[in-house]
């Protein structure tokens, strides 16, 4: 599905903008944009993944912080620095650290970029989510004109199949009908054995017979008619409703004792492969 969102937050002196494009596509297709810190751009993804099912999605980040370059001590990790150095001197019969080797230990010098880490983060984060909720606005609004579309499309189908139920239920006396006239033309009209004769046309009838395909399909269309009516995400499922759908059609036609009803199963499979290309475009 379609859609544009942007947003803009601070965290202490970290301050992000994220903008987010998505355009139609069957699966979650995720790219990124900004060069930021590896940690960042994975907690970016992985909030997309959870928040997103479908869609090729480019997302540029920016964030920066207002004293990227600050460097502050570490009060208590150079006491601790200090402190270990101090023990390991003493033990070692050796005069105690001075302020450069402690200066020197990892941690007791912090730059601003290492202690913008969070912020960067947290900012990105922020702004991430104001950007998401203006895509989602935009997409349900375009999910809910592609639900209309739909519905009226399984509207359609189910028009159809019910033509289709009227004109299977005069299908084995057209079986009788049929098999009767030919049988007297092959036998030259001598006397038919009337039980033999209902034995046939049973077994071709049972042949045609369609009911369950078309109780199927009705249930697989009434599923597709409460799936875009409920909440969440349903393009996944309506893919495969769509398959089953058009399984059921097949199997009709191929029992098809009658043209009508082969005609029905023609005008079904087109308005169905219209819906199959608005299912790729929903969530």
């Amino acid at each position: 599905m379609t859609g544009y969102g942007r947003g803009v937050a601070t965290s202490g002196e970290a301050r992000a903008t994220v903008e987010i494009r998505s355009v139609n596509h069957r699966f979650l297709d995720l790219k990124l944009r900004g060069g930021m810190a590896p940690a960042i751009e994975e907690a970016v993804a992985a909030r997309l993944r959870t928040t997103l099912e479908r869609g090729a999605v480019t997302v540029s980040l920016h964030a920066e912080r207002a004293s990227a370059t600050e460097t502050r001590i570490d009060g208590a990790a150079a006491a601790a620095a200090h402190d270990a150095l101090a023990a390991i001197a003493k033990s070692l019969g050796l005069p105690g650290p001075d302020l450069a080797m402690v200066l020197a230990q990892p941690g007791v010098v912090v730059s601003g970029d290492e202690r913008g880490g969070d912020e960067l983060q947290a900012a990105t984060l922020a702004a991430l989510d104001g950007a998401l909720a203006e895509l989602d606005s935009m997409r349900r609004a375009e999910g809910a004109a592609l639900a209309a579309d739909l519905l009226a499309r399984l509207g359609d189908l189910d028009r159809v199949r019910v033509a289709i139920a009227s004109h299977a239920a005069a299908v084995p006396q057209l079986v009788s009908k049929r098999i009767t006239e030919r049988v007297k033309v092959l036998l030259d009209n001598t006397q038919l054995d009337p039980g033999r004769l209902a034995q046939e046309v049973a077994l071709l009838a049972d042949r045609a017979d369609v009911t369950e395909e078309l109780v199927r399909l009705a249930s697989h269309l009434d599923q597709a008619r409460a799936m875009l009516a409920a909440q969440g995400p349903a393009g996944r499922r309506l893919d495969f409703l769509v398959q089953e759908i058009g399984r059921e059609l097949n199997t009709i036609g191929s029992k098809s004792a009658l043209a009508e009803i082969t005609s029905a199963v023609v005008d079904a499979k087109a308005q169905l492969e219209k819906i199959r290309e608005q299912v790729q475009n929903v969530e």
